[in-house]
């Protein structure tokens, strides 16, 4: 049975110490359009090499420039107006003022983490996992929703050997989480709300990333396929391609059972640019894998689900792609940014694409340009140019 430790009040404090000892304080720059005249709404937030820039969600004008540290990953925090930023002492608050249309602020409170890494938002928890030891921190989502000074209450579910790993929580308290170590990853174990083990599956090599699909049914990427847990079991779908037939990531809507994922049949492959995609049926419990058009390829920053449950992928010639997961078909195309190369490491800036509601923000790296899409349309509605390079980004709903 794994222990749980609930945070105190002096744990939220020595954060917040340690954080000052190591890092400044940054305060919002001088922006083009003040917060103030600004009402609530859905404000972006962009990475970039040093910083991180809080735009809003209509007019993409720049709300904050705020420092940063070289290389920060972003993730919504689920509440509508925060986003974790992975920094070096663990997972920082970025208040983006989305909920209230207040000035964007990086906070001082930070969520310890030894390498932060996954952000997962599921059943009114955001979950935290720490890579460098394998810990899991679980927060009720709306405990961020009004934050003082201090971190809200959490809960740290202790990991058993350090890996690069995800962990999620359920409706009923079920906890999933991978296994690995030093050596590699390996699967995952389900354990209910007490800490007694439900099921665990080992034929998941490299396992990574985890996505929640309709009825709670959860899906996790392995080197030879996926690993999908449902009603407490575990079941393993086979990739087509053997030994080597990778899904890392999972793309889900929670109003689907058809999970999209991304997909790698030749290890030695150079780059970072995939051509086909896994499709999962979480009912008929299959796994299927579609070779995009000629043309058409991404990285694991460049697909989203959206209206309809459709899954829109940013391909290299520029364009949103518009996949329906029930077929594998392309449905639609929209022309959005000019063609563009993959990637010589995964952290290097190259396009991305997040959706909230019916618009896809989409950043354009080599011009310095994130772009605002109306999907249900194709038409670009707002666009603006940067003094940097956008590399990660997050978008706070404002609800």
């Amino acid at each position: 049975m794994h222990l749980r430790r609930t945070a105190t009040l002096a744990l939220g404090l020595l954060a917040v110490a340690t954080l000052a000892a190591c890092t400044s304080a940054p305060a919002a720059a001088p922006s083009a359009t003040s917060a103030d005249e600004t009402t609530a709404g859905p404000r972006v937030a962009i990475s970039y090499e040093g910083g991180i820039l809080v735009l809003d969600g209509e007019s993409l004008e720049t709300l904050a420039d705020l420092d940063a540290e070289e290389f920060t990953r972003l993730n919504a925090a689920g509440d509508g107006s925060h986003v974790m930023v992975t920094m070096s002492e663990g997972f920082q608050l970025l208040d983006t003022g989305a909920a209230g249309g207040t000035d964007p602020q990086l906070t001082d409170l930070v969520f310890p983490a030894d390498t932060p890494g996954h952000v997962v938002r599921h059943a009114g928890n955001t979950v935290l996992y720490a890579d460098g030891t394998s810990d899991t921190t679980v927060i009720r989502t709306a405990d961020l929703a009004d934050l003082g000074t201090e971190l809200p209450a959490f809960e740290t579910i202790p990991g058993v050997e350090a890996h690069h790993g995800v962990s999620v929580v359920l409706e009923d308290g079920t906890f999933l989480t991978t296994v690995g170590n030093a050596d590699g990853r390996t699967g995952i174990v389900a354990r209910d709300a007490e800490g007694t083990e439900i099921a665990a599956n080992a034929d998941c090599p490299g396992v990574h990333g985890e996505g929640t699909a309709e009825g709670e049914a959860v899906v996790f990427g392995c080197e030879n396929g996926a690993l999908l847990y449902t009603d407490g079991e575990i079941v393993k779908l086979s990739a087509p391609d053997q030994p080597y037939g990778r899904m890392g990531n999972a793309y889900v809507s929670e109003t689907s059972p058809l999970v999209v994922g991304d997909y790698k049949n030749d290890p030695d492959a150079e780059g970072y640019l995939l051509s086909h995609v896994a499709l999962i049926d979480t009912v008929a419990q299959t796994l299927e894998v579609v070779a995009l058009p000629e043309g058409v390829e991404y990285t694991f920053r460049d697909v989203a689900r959206g209206p309809g449950d459709l899954a829109y992928i940013l391909a290299s010639d520029g364009a949103i792609h518009v996949l329906d997961p029930a077929t594998g078909d392309i449905t639609d195309t929209f022309p959005v940014i000019d063609a563009w190369e993959g990637p010589l490491e995964w952290q290097d800036p190259h396009p991305a694409i997040v959706v909230t509601g019916d618009i896809a923000y989409v950043t354009e790296p080599a011009a310095n340009a994130v772009h605002a899409v109306d999907l249900t349309t194709g038409e670009v509605v707002a666009s603006t140019t940067l003094d940097v390079a956008p590399n990660e980004v997050a978008v706070a709903t404002g609800r």
